[in-house]
């Protein structure tokens, strides 16, 4: 059975505390949210590669304040990131930006209360105002090991798009746009082509793949392709060759 949620397991525990905590906190950002911040054109090794500028990401302490925060252990990293995986919230679509922090943060207490993992599953939250927000802690310039796509956590890194796009749902340009400016830059840092495909091995039977079963997938891929769920929802995986083109363009790519 397919799941309806964007994680390994459903979502529904995070989206019913959605509005149940917390005070709200605006973020400034300029427009468009995701402008570039630095450009990185090369590998950490010096090597020449399809780089594109780093994006504005609004940093953990903007939704996570030291109330709220629960003990964890230090980050786990792996070498680089070569594919991205998109996701959803499964959450409620129209909500005012200025909430974002809010959202993300009853996102968090459901993973991290509920669910009692050590830390919030995805890397980066990229709200419908383009604004992108970094999730899992350990440094959003570092291959941070992420708990977003069962079977497929290492070396990938996970974008959550705040809200649920099922067939017939409205994709803001802004949100998609953001995604691209992020794919780009994350994939850029190791050289890869966000149009193109990679080689993962699979690290756990639940995941589409049997544990140890290398599979070809996409390098900016839904959910979906590492695992057996509608998320990233039809609505949003219709615009991924879109977004994987206009995160080539970004890299220099023709």
């Amino acid at each position: 059975m397919a799941l309806l949620c964007c994680l390994p397991v459903a979502c529904a525990a995070g989206a019913l505390l959605l509005y149940g905590y917390g005070t709200d906190r605006a973020v400034s950002v300029s427009a468009p949210a995701w402008a570039p911040a630095r450009v990185t054109g090369a590998r950490p090794d010096g090597a020449a590669v399809h780089g594109a500028p780093r994006p504005r990401i609004v940093p953990r302490t903007a939704w996570l304040d030291s109330g709220a925060r629960h003990a964890q252990p230090p980050p786990r990293y792996d070498d680089k990131v070569v594919a991205v995986f998109l996701h959803h919230t499964d959450s409620p679509n129209g909500y005012s930006c200025a909430d974002t922090p809010r959202i993300i943060r009853h996102l968090y207490a459901g993973q991290t209360g509920a669910r009692r993992w050590d830390d919030i599953g995805y890397n980066f939250l990229v709200d419908r105002c383009g604004t992108i927000y970094e999730g899992r802690a350990g440094g959003v310039d570092r291959a941070v090991t992420g708990a977003h796509t069962q079977g497929f956590n290492h070396r990938t890194a996970g974008i959550a798009a705040i809200g649920t796009f099922p067939a017939g749902a409205e994709v803001p340009r802004a949100m998609t746009d953001a995604i691209a400016a992020l794919a780009a830059w994350k994939l850029g840092l190791a050289g890869i082509d966000p149009r193109g495909s990679v080689t993962l091995m699979s690290s756990n039977a639940h995941s589409r793949y049997r544990e140890g079963t290398t599979a070809l997938l996409p390098a900016l891929a839904g959910h979906t392709d590492g695992y057996m769920t509608n998320c990233p929802g039809a609505a949003l995986t219709l615009r991924l060759p879109a977004i994987r083109e206009a995160a080539a363009r970004l890299q220099g790519r023709n």
